[in-house]
């Protein structure tokens, strides 16, 4: 019971850590919290049972697919409300992207309808026998997609010159322009790999949960926000392991508490409400600027 709770765990705080990357490196980059992010992911669902059904692809050409599809879809917010408004006034981009959450989240409701849309089955399920303990193909399947690509975000933020830049303007907006970054440019591409991330999560949420509604964007930008302040502001490594940590505390707390009420909301936002409180950089430190 408790290893396939554990595996829970990590499925579950897998998906968050995709998300809180995505709202890292958009923090990082821009200083912005994107509020629209949730709703890029909750779009990757949709996009994914929408590629499964019309072309019957199998996972591993739709999720790439989906991935491209909702980048896009990061790269038109960015272009369209963040740009213009980002110099002016330092609340403009925050309302923006509330408002564009507003658009994604009606647009989807007018579309899919206001109820749970079954998610097509992407992939043969079987349970694997392990002792005493059944596991599902499709948990591992969500975990290890996003751990691989947790490593490879890693590796290209690391050792590539996109990385290197983004870094660059992570530091100082300024100081990178001067030394020759392209810093619109690097914005955009960093909005275009978080929303990326975001899309590839909510495909993850599909499989996991077998129905995706057009409200489920707004549950899982909040957890990533917690995971992002649990983490540390700007610490994409923390923001890995932190959206772990949530996942395997949720699990348990599960297990440990009373099961007459949903706790796990509770759990969350009392560890979010502790951490501003106890440790405000965070549990691994944050990587913002004070500058």
């Amino acid at each position: 019971m408790i290893i396939q709770q554990l595996l829970n765990g990590l499925m579950l705080g897998s998906t968050y850590s995709l998300v809180a990357i995505g709202y890292t490196l958009i923090f990082g980059v821009l200083r912005v919290l994107h509020f629209a992010h949730g709703e890029v992911l909750m779009a990757g669902s949709f996009m994914g049972i929408f590629i499964i059904l019309w072309t019957g692809l199998p996972l591993y050409i739709t999720l790439p697919l989906t991935m491209v599809a909702t980048g896009v879809l990061g790269l038109i917010v960015e272009f369209l409300a963040i740009r213009p408004l980002r110099k002016d006034f330092h609340l403009a981009p925050l309302l923006s992207t509330i408002g564009v959450t507003i658009i994604i989240q009606n647009l989807a409701v007018k579309l899919f309808g206001g109820y749970g849309t079954k998610f097509p089955e992407a992939i043969k399920i079987a349970d694997f026998s392990v002792g005493p303990y059944l596991i599902s193909s499709a948990k591992i399947l969500i975990v290890g997609i996003s751990l691989f690509l947790m490593v490879v975000l890693y590796f290209v933020i690391a050792k590539t010159k996109v990385g290197r830049a983004m870094r660059a303007v992570a530091e100082s907006h300024l100081t990178a322009g001067f030394l020759g970054v392209n810093v619109d440019r690097v914005v955009l591409i960093t909005f275009g790999i978080a929303s990326a991330l975001a899309g590839a999560a909510g495909v993850m949420v599909g499989i996991s949960f077998h129905a995706v509604s057009p409200f489920i964007g707004l549950t899982f930008a909040l957890k990533g926000l917690v995971v992002m302040l649990l983490g540390g502001l700007g610490n994409v490594g923390g923001a890995m392991i932190g959206g772990l940590i949530l996942g395997l505390a949720e699990v348990i707390s599960i297990v440990l508490l009373p099961t007459e009420i949903n706790l796990q909301d509770i759990f969350s936002f009392g560890i979010m409400i502790l951490i501003l409180i106890f440790k405000p950089t965070g549990l691994f430190g944050s990587r913002i600027s004070q500058g």
